[in-house]
């Protein structure tokens, strides 16, 4: 018998990097409900972002368990343990009830040949059916994704021995390589993931085109759009083949942002019956700065001396998320030039909208990455959102609501 804590159908992973704003996170889900559509939270971060800043998963957990009892939110919710590997789990293990296992290091180290061969024997519903592929390429795509499946059942088992299996929700993460899995490559992760005895509720594959850190999608729309549909067709054939919980479903990560793709996948989402989760994390941390901004005064010149910092370290902020980000430098304003720029100005260069001229992907991006300048600033930052608190939360819950959570789960509702 499988055991699985259950995932509702639409969730919403936020990235809360400072643990501030799970309250106005939380708020977003709350106006979800009150028009009758269940949008799960899921709060999530991951070792990197915890070293970086110096917190800890315990800071998390009561970001999240303070703010369900702020709002008297009544339905489940979840802490992710973000992308983490054998080496960084054990930390968040009293803390989270999600873990997102992250095994794309591992894609690629070759399988024995006995691992491939019983893995053949067992699995000729390979070759046929949705995403089916001769037995000669099933062969190929096993050897290379077998390793990482084990390595994810490794994962597991240590989560699962500690924690008790049916305790936590399991996602795979597989999406941080160079190439697209085919509906192919999905089916045989997934037939491995079986053999793992691994509940999986969501699986994060590739997709074609770019998922930049808080930008929009950069790719072709209904290539995208074809590649989404045909992985949900895939996921309910291994629902139906290996008994993975009826809740499986696809996560898409870097989500935050990806307005041009919102409608594809409401879309399919519809056409499927299936649900989602979204991976977003930075763009909590950009409303943050539109807010102080927003804000005037004090807030704004924090915002100013943030984006200094971050041109002045632009090369060490960029590189652990060189191959999520597409910085024009050419584009980023100088120093003395933002320093003459009133409130109004900096939110629209910084706020993504796509119809404001003035808005600049560059800018963006090398702020998204610059919660390291703030996190330096300590308690200097974190008494400005205190101070501007009303400014902050109010940017954080209209993004999320607006901009994400409506578009994707309530469209045509």
């Amino acid at each position: 018998m499988i055991h699985y804590l259950p995932l509702g159908k639409y969730s919403f992973g936020m990235g809360d990097r400072f643990a501030r704003q799970a309250r106005a996170q939380l708020q977003a889900c709350v106006r979800a409900a009150a028009q009758g559509v269940e949008v799960v939270p899921v709060w999530n971060k991951s070792n990197r972002e915890h070293v970086t800043i110096g917190s800890d998963p315990a800071q998390s957990r009561q970001a999240a368990d303070a703010a369900v009892k702020a709002l008297h939110w009544n339905k489940p919710y979840f802490l992710d343990a973000d992308h983490i590997r054998l080496d960084s789990v054990d930390r968040f293990l009293p803390y989270s009830n999600f873990f997102t296992i992250d095994v794309a290091d591992w894609i690629g180290q070759p399988a024995s040949a006995d691992a491939v061969k019983h893995f053949l024997d067992r699995h000729i519903e390979l070759c046929r059916g949705v995403g089916a592929a001769p037995k000669s390429e099933v062969e190929k795509i096993a050897g290379k994704y077998l390793a990482a499946v084990a390595r994810a059942g490794e994962i597991y088992r240590h989560i699962a021995n500690n924690k008790g299996p049916g305790n936590f929700v399991t996602e795979v993460s597989m999406d941080e390589t160079d190439a697209p899995q085919t509906p192919a490559e999905l089916r045989v992760i997934l037939a491995a993931l079986s053999d793992q005895n691994i509940p999986v509720q969501t699986i994060a594959p590739k997709f074609s085109g770019r998922f930049n850190k808080g930008v929009d999608y950069v790719g072709d729309v209904a290539q995208f759009e074809k590649e989404l549909n045909e992985d949900l067709a895939v996921l309910a054939f291994a629902i139906s083949e290996y008994g993975f919980p009826p809740t499986l479903k696809l996560s898409i990560h870097s989500g935050s942002d990806k307005f041009s793709i919102y409608g594809a996948i409401r879309r399919a989402l519809l056409h499927h019956n299936a649900g989602l989760h979204l991976k977003t994390a930075g763009t909590t941390w950009l409303e943050e700065i539109t807010g102080l901004a927003a804000a005037n005064g004090e807030g704004l010149a924090l915002a100013k001396e943030i984006y200094s910092q971050a041109l002045e370290h632009i090369d060490d902020l960029c590189a652990p998320y060189a191959a999520v980000l597409d910085i024009d430098r050419s584009r980023l304003p100088a120093v003395k030039t933002v320093q003459k720029w009133d409130s109004g100005h900096f939110v629209s260069v910084l706020r993504h909208d796509r119809k404001n001229p003035a808005y600049n992907p560059s800018f963006r991006q090398l702020l998204h990455v610059g919660y390291k300048i703030a996190a330096h600033m300590g308690d200097r930052y974190l008494n400005a959102l205190t101070q501007y608190e009303s400014s902050v939360s109010a940017n954080v819950t209209e993004n999320l609501y607006e901009r994400h959570i409506k578009p994707l789960f309530l469209a045509g509702d």
